[in-house]
C-alpha cells in the first residue's frame, strides 16, 4: 500500500474522531434522554471507527507511531479531516443537519472503499458502514422532524443547512489522493434532495466557495477542539491509569 492509501486513512480517521468529540460535547446536554444517548453512541462508533483508521494509517506511515499518538499528538495542520466535522455544534439542528449530511456522504464513500482490492482498507469500510446506515436513519429522521415540524424547528433547520452547504463541496473536491472524489456528489444527492424536499427544506444556492480540511488547512475552531482533546496526554505523556 502506497503513501495515498496512508493519508485516506488518516483523512478517514480524522473525520470520525472529530466528529466523534463533537458528538460528545452533547454528553449531558443532549434535548431530550433518548438523544443525549444516541449522541453518545454515535461518537463511540465513530472513536472506534477512527482507532481503525488511525491505526492503519500508523503501520503504513511506518514512524512508530500508533492511533493514540496521532490523535494526541499531531498539531493542527497535520489533521486532515474536512472543515464542516470541525464547526461548533451550535443548537441541535445544526448538529442534526450536520451529521445528516456527513452520513449521506460516508455511506457512499464507505460502500465504494468496502468494494476496493485493497483488503484492509473494504474491511474497516464494510465494518464502518453498518454503523454509517444506522447514523444515517437516526439523522435523517431527525431533519425531517425538524424540517416539517414548527415554524420554529423549521427556521432553525434551513438556517443549520444555509450555513453548512458550502462546506459540503469539500467533500467532493478532487486531489491527488482521490481524482475521482466529485463521482460521490450524484449518489450524495440522490440521498439528500429527496429528504430535504421531504422535510420542506430548500437547497441553498451553490456557491464556489471550498473548504481546505482535507489539506491541513482548517478553520479556527478545530484549534480548541484539539485543546480540550489532547490537553491530558500533552500534559502527562504515557499517563496510565
Amino acid at each position: 500500500m502506497t503513501s495515498s492509501t496512508c493519508e485516506l486513512a488518516l483523512r478517514m480517521g480524522d473525520n470520525a474522531l472529530i466528529l466523534g468529540q463533537r458528538l460528545g460535547q452533547w454528553l449531558g446536554h443532549g434535548p431530550q434522554l433518548e438523544e443525549d444517548i444516541a449522541s453518545a453512541n454515535i461518537a463511540l462508533d465513530l472513536i472506534g471507527q477512527a482507532r481503525l483508521w488511525l491505526s492503519l494509517a500508523g503501520r503504513l506511515e511506518g514512524r512508530g507511531r500508533d492511533e493514540d499518538a496521532l490523535a494526541f499528538f499531531r498539531d493542527q495542520h497535520e489533521f486532515r479531516n474536512c472543515t464542516m466535522v470541525e464547526l461548533p455544534n451550535g443548537d441541535y439542528a445544526f448538529t442534526i443537519v450536520r451529521r445528516m449530511l456527513f452520513d449521506a456522504y460516508q455511506r457512499v464513500l464507505l460502500e465504494r472503499l468496502a468494494g476496493g482490492a485493497q483488503a484492509e482498507i473494504a474491511a474497516i469500510a464494510a465494518k464502518s458502514k453498518k454503523e454509517a446506515d444506522y447514523h444515517w436513519r437516526h439523522s435523517a429522521d431527525w431533519t425531517l422532524r425538524f424540517g416539517d415540524g414548527t415554524g420554529e424547528s423549521h427556521r432553525r433547520a434551513q438556517a443549520a443547512l444555509e450555513r453548512l452547504w458550502g462546506y459540503t463541496h469539500e467533500l467532493f473536491a478532487a486531489d491527488e489522493m482521490d481524482p475521482e472524489a466529485d463521482s460521490l456528489r450524484g449518489p450524495w444527492l440522490a440521498q439528500v434532495e429527496p429528504l430535504l424536499k421531504e422535510a420542506t427544506l430548500a437547497i441553498p444556492v451553490d456557491s464556489a466557495f471550498v473548504s481546505g480540511g482535507k489539506r491541513g488547512v482548517h478553520s479556527e475552531h478545530l484549534g480548541y477542539v484539539l485543546a480540550e482533546m489532547q490537553y491530558l496526554q500533552r500534559a502527562y505523556p504515557g499517563a496510565r491509569w
